[in-house]
């Protein structure tokens, strides 16, 4: 009978396909119209997980779109427990957005598997998915227990997992937590995240005239929302690049120079920013290095601002409102609710008197930090030098993750990895956004090696 890693190898081209027939499924959990495409992935993982064997598979409500939990337990009460943590759910996609293909259905072009998903995160839990089949299908018998929670809102923020996890701690108690999630900047050096920024989100809502005017009648008296709302958003930034927020910054943990070198490791070069960013020149806050700016200082971004006309043709419309969605990258020790309301003091402190203005949160997340020194985080070295054959170097990543310091608060302060399969030119999040599959495939048996070495432990 093949181990666990040979059983791998043969199945490869399987485990593509089916990889496949889950991406195919537009989970897309921030558009209601998509409700039933989202149950129906949570379906196909849970039949995976049957599949498979595991001994228990569920799917559980949430309040919101439903979590998928599968457990094995057959390694015994004296072995070590793993929790595996993903989420099947994507960011919306359409073709017009800039695809070289439909998004949808996943297109392989020069080992890369392009489409909606396919890095974020359905190709990375379904790399641990597949290892955890070669594990039991090696004797029916893991070296570890299993258990998997695998939900569907994580790209609206995870507004209901939370109160899930809180309810469920026995659930979902184990000595170690692993996400698959992340990324690293090429193929030959593994990279592991060992912090993430929180999340502030908010909608900020300009409103003027009761209705829209004719600019002809009524410009020159009337400021206009449109332009109230510009001149506001670029108040939010001081000329050196950093946030005019007051006491954005009281909170925000420096880094020592030790840490600074420690991540200096893993920066990618501004070449490689260059390519994949496709700017003329770089901005953001003095004094900080790219790679700094990005892992180790928050942010505020506009994420978007509509208001008036802007179809094709003319339209001499003065508009009644107009509506901005801002967010924050927070790290460590800042508490997003703190941030929602001097942000939210801000933009009322900017807002003139010709205009009403009104600011609603949308999501608050905040962010987390892994003990480098952990067992876990031996064993998950072990693991990349065993699947990747190098050491991985360490940093600090730019994302979200809303479910880790839920994990940390209510189950016991659980050692997490964030052991990544991605590359940061995956394109998560934008248009011919792909997953190498070569990745995929040392996904897969770096996560095994990983179940080995906590075994072993």
């Amino acid at each position: 009978m093949p181990n666990a890693h040979e059983y791998t190898t043969a199945h490869g081209a399987e485990f593509e396909a089916q990889l496949k027939d889950l991406i195919r499924i537009p989970s897309i959990s921030t558009l209601p119209e998509r409700k039933t495409d989202v149950e129906k992935a949570a379906e196909w993982v849970a039949d995976d997980f049957r599949r498979m064997g595991f001994e228990k598979v569920e799917i559980l409500p949430t309040g919101g779109h439903p979590v998928v939990y599968a457990e094995w337990m057959g390694a015994g009460e004296s072995a070590r427990t793993v929790l595996i943590y993903g989420h099947y759910d994507v960011q919306p996609a359409v073709t017009t957005d800039g695809w070289d293909s439909d998004p949808f259905e996943p297109v392989v072009r020069d080992g890369k598997l392009f489409a909606r998903g396919s890095s974020d995160d359905k190709g990375q839990v379904f790399a641990q998915m597949k290892a955890a089949e070669a594990l039991l299908a090696n004797g029916g018998k893991a070296p570890v227990n299993l258990k998997f929670l695998v939900e569907g809102e994580e790209e609206i923020g995870s507004p209901h997992l939370g109160k899930f996890v809180a309810a469920n701690r026995d659930k979902l108690s184990a000595d170690v937590c692993v996400i698959s999630d992340s990324g690293m900047v090429t193929i030959d050096q593994p990279v592991i995240d060992y912090s993430t920024r929180g999340l502030m989100y908010l909608d900020f809502e300009i409103t003027g005239p009761k209705q829209d005017l004719h600019s002809g009648g009524y410009g020159g008296i009337v400021h206009n929302p449109a332009q109230a709302l510009a001149e506001i958003l670029a108040q939010l930034h001081n000329p050196d690049g950093s946030v005019n927020v007051p006491g954005f910054y009281d909170d925000v943990l420096l880094l020592d120079d030790k840490e600074r070198a420690e991540l200096q490791k893993s920066a990618p070069t501004e070449a490689e920013y260059q390519e994949t960013t496709g700017v003329p020149a770089f901005w953001g806050e003095a004094g900080y290095a790219l790679h700094e700016r990005i892992g180790a200082r928050p942010t505020l971004e506009i994420n978007g601002f509509v208001s008036g006309f802007y179809g094709a043709g003319s339209k001499t419309v003065l508009p009644a409102k107009a509506l901005a969605k801002i967010s924050c990258r927070l790290v460590a020790n800042q508490d997003p609710n703190k941030i929602f309301e001097l942000v939210k003091a801000q933009l009322i402190r900017l807002t003139p008197a010709t205009i009403r203005s009104e600011v609603r949160a949308q999501a608050l997340a905040y962010p987390a930090v892994m003990d480098l020194k952990s067992q876990a985080m031996q064993a998950a070295i072990e693991a990349y030098e065993k699947g990747w054959g190098k050491r991985p170097v360490f940093e600090r990543g730019g994302g979200t993750l809303p479910i880790l310091a839920d994990f940390q608060r209510h189950l016991n302060n659980i050692p997490i990895v964030l052991m990544g399969f991605g590359l940061f030119g995956d394109g998560a999040h934008g248009p011919n956004e792909s997953f190498t599959l070569e990745m995929f495939h040392r996904g897969i048996q770096t996560a095994i090696h990983f179940h080995e070495a906590i075994a072993a432990l």
